[in-house]
């Protein structure tokens, strides 16, 4: 497995050794090298590498100001010289924190820890992948095929091969189409129940969606899954439901 990797730091002799402490990983691949901010930015939204090795404190956007700037979600081993930020790198999913000057064998400890999260993260995307694709075109006729929704003052026979999503909304549910959204007095889980799940599988507590309407399943920087619908729509895939889902479209 091939991991490319950006390191971020203000300061040369640092880059240079996190440089020295991956000769032997030569399954890592410096793509490219950072000394602020705003350069890390750019990297890596036009490489987008698996791994950053990023300091905390740098001129201008801090570490933490890097993630909130940038669309993809790389994994993330924090380096810097102060604790006090180590509680909300963790709160950002940071795989580890080092702390300087860096110890080679706690390096390698969290390189060890990467390789870990990211092989079991693309595991758990293939199969998920693989079983929706098993699934398709497997739909018997024991479920509903039309519900009674509502829309304004009015109650509509709507197609459920026409729904891309349902929401939970409290004690209600919100059925969302290419074209419109309708209102169902029903909770999401009595829905559930009314709709093949060859087809509409449960991603979340509060949302279903149609595999049919499925784009693209992404994984996250934090290990999870976001799944994104054909109609721009991204939702995340909570674990428990995660499970669930390979269990039902086998």
């Amino acid at each position: 497995m091939k991991i490319d990797c950006i390191i971020v730091d203000d300061e040369k002799l640092a880059r240079e050794l996190l440089m020295e402490f991956l000769e032997p990983h030569p399954n890592i691949e410096v793509v490219a090298q950072c000394s602020n901010g705003k350069d890390a930015v750019e990297k890596i939204e036009a490489l987008k590498p698996q791994l950053i090795f990023m300091d905390v404190q740098m001129p201008g956007m801090d570490g933490f100001d890097v993630l909130e700037s940038i669309d993809h979600k790389p994994y993330v081993v924090f380096t810097t010289a102060y604790d006090q930020y180590a509680i909300k790198a963790f709160d950002k999913n940071a795989i580890d924190y080092l702390l300087k000057p860096l110890d080679e064998e706690r390096f390698n400890l969290a390189v060890k820890r990467a390789f870990e999260r990211i092989k079991a993260d693309d595991s758990n995307v293939e199969e998920l992948i693989s079983s929706i694709r098993g699934s398709l075109g497997n739909s018997e006729d024991k479920y509903s095929t039309h519900l009674f929704v509502q829309k304004s003052e009015k109650l509509l026979n709507l197609e459920v091969r026409d729904i891309l999503h349902l929401e939970a909304s409290g004690d209600y549910t919100v059925l969302t189409t290419k074209s419109d959204q309708f209102l169902s007095s029903s909770g999401i889980g009595k829905l559930e129940g009314k709709l093949d799940p060859e087809v509409f599988i449960r991603i979340h507590r509060s949302t279903i969606i149609n595999l049919n309407c499925l784009k693209e399943i992404e994984k996250h920087f934090n290990g999870g899954l976001i799944v994104k619908m054909q109609n721009g729509k991204s939702f995340p895939v909570s674990r428990t439901y995660a499970k669930q889902i390979r269990k039902k479209v086998v």
